[in-house]
């Protein structure tokens, strides 16, 4: 047992489940009103792309501190706090008056939604230590959900003609309530910090060379001790977890491009590509998100049955090769069911890689998740620019075999996700 809490799992995974949910509300409780907050400000469609990074960059520098303020804060206080602050970003959102406020609205939301993404990964970590089985994939499913919820209730909203503010500044009352409430119950802090020896070694590097040791000595006797302290085996254990970090990161990435390819991509590629009515073009990304959300909620029977490095590489396979014959035969049907088939394969991804990096020997959880994060974002962030790119060169069937090929190098870095077994 990591904390006395887990001796009540079910409050404690419904509390997790809960923030998930939060978290995907959060996300996409504005994204069916773009439209109207680009009209209402008179943007065009290049300053619209400019304020829409400001959400990214809140996200990106967020996660590079996450760990350090979890560290300091615990990741029940910080998925709280951050969620909160993200609800209430959406009220400045709601009542931007020019190009500034908007992004920084946006800059505001998406810093907490990273801050609360790492943190709430930590505590999910934590629940499903205590349980002893797979819990993340299902995690990451109610993700899915909120998002999906949150996506339908603003177009509903915006069908019935609601003032985006009114909108938005309800929305943050429900998800500052479901915080409050549904969230209470999250594990305290003693979960942040890991039992085994390369805890201490990751403090001392992070002291100065003249600081106080534990016993209170300073100078070359202080420098010393840290030197002598570097030599134990939590040293060795911290060197160590570099390269599976590394390699979870690597994961993310290659599963991020894709996802936001689909996201980006399959759409236009459908419509112009493929020649098909605007209906139509919207079934590819449909069809990846609805098999993504099933197979997550799916995902975690699937894990402690086959274990994660296998459910990694048939997943991985599926993705590539699902994704890949789609793009070869070049028929509208045979796209849709590979961009399926390829959310299907990716589904579990992101749950097992946090999972792995949150059990990483000698790295706290949220410092695992972070560095894990922060790579694989780097690739949801990136990844749809570089996919523009290369079909600049090459023609868009082929740049959207650049994700298919990710998916092929997941199969050879699985093994790095054997630390989710733990």
């Amino acid at each position: 047992m990591v904390t006395d809490e887990i001796a009540a799992p079910v409050r404690a995974r419904l509390a997790v489940t809960a923030a998930f949910v939060a978290h995907g509300l959060l996300g996409a409780a504005w994204v069916a009103r773009i439209p109207q907050i680009k009209e209402h400000l008179g943007l065009s469609a290049g300053t619209m792309g400019v304020a829409l990074l400001g959400a990214p960059i809140g996200v990106v520098a967020a996660v590079r501190f996450a760990g350090l303020i979890v560290h300091r804060w615990g990741s029940r206080a910080t998925t709280i706090a951050a969620g909160t602050a993200g609800a209430l970003s959406l009220v400045p959102l709601g009542l931007s008056w020019n190009l500034g406020s908007l992004i920084c609205s946006l800059v505001l939301m998406g810093g907490s939604l990273g801050l609360m993404d790492v943190a709430m990964n930590a505590q999910g970590v934590a629940v499903e230590r205590g349980y002893g089985r797979p819990l993340m994939s299902g995690l990451h499913g109610a993700y899915s959900i909120g998002t999906l919820l949150s996506a339908l209730a603003g177009s509903a909203a915006a069908h019935a003609g609601v003032p985006v503010e009114v909108h938005l500044t309800v929305a943050a009352a429900v998800l500052v309530l479901l915080l409050a409430v549904g969230c209470r119950d999250l594990l305290d802090r003693s979960i942040d910090t890991p039992s085994e020896p390369a805890s201490a070694a990751l403090d001392d590097a992070s002291r100065p060379p003249d600081a106080p040791d534990a016993v209170g000595s300073v100078g070359a006797e202080g420098s010393a001790s840290g030197r002598e302290r570097a030599g134990r085996p939590g040293a060795e254990a911290a060197r160590a977890a570099r390269w599976p970090l590394i390699m979870l990161g690597v994961i993310g990435l290659c599963s991020f491009v894709g996802e936001g390819a689909m996201a980006d991509w399959s759409a236009i590629y459908l419509r112009e590509r493929l020649g098909t009515g605007p209906g139509t073009a919207g079934l590819g990304y449909a069809g990846c998100a609805i098999a993504m959300t099933a197979g997550r909620l799916a995902g975690d029977r699937v894990v402690a049955r086959f274990g994660p490095v296998t459910v990694l590489r048939t997943g991985s396979l599926i993705a590539a090769a699902g994704l890949a014959l789609g793009l070869a035969l070049a028929h509208p049907v045979a796209a849709v069911s590979g961009f399926t088939l390829f959310g299907l394969g990716v589904a579990v991804v992101a749950p097992v890689t946090f999972s792995a990096a949150g059990n990483v020997p000698g790295v706290p959880a949220a410092a695992g998740i972070s560095r894990v994060t922060g790579v694989g974002y780097l690739g949801l962030l990136g990844g749809p620019p570089v996919i523009g790119f290369v079909a600049q060169g090459v023609g868009l069937a082929w740049a959207l075999a650049v994700p298919a090929g990710l998916a092929g190098l997941i199969v050879l870095l699985a093994p790095a996700a054997a630390t989710a077994e733990r």
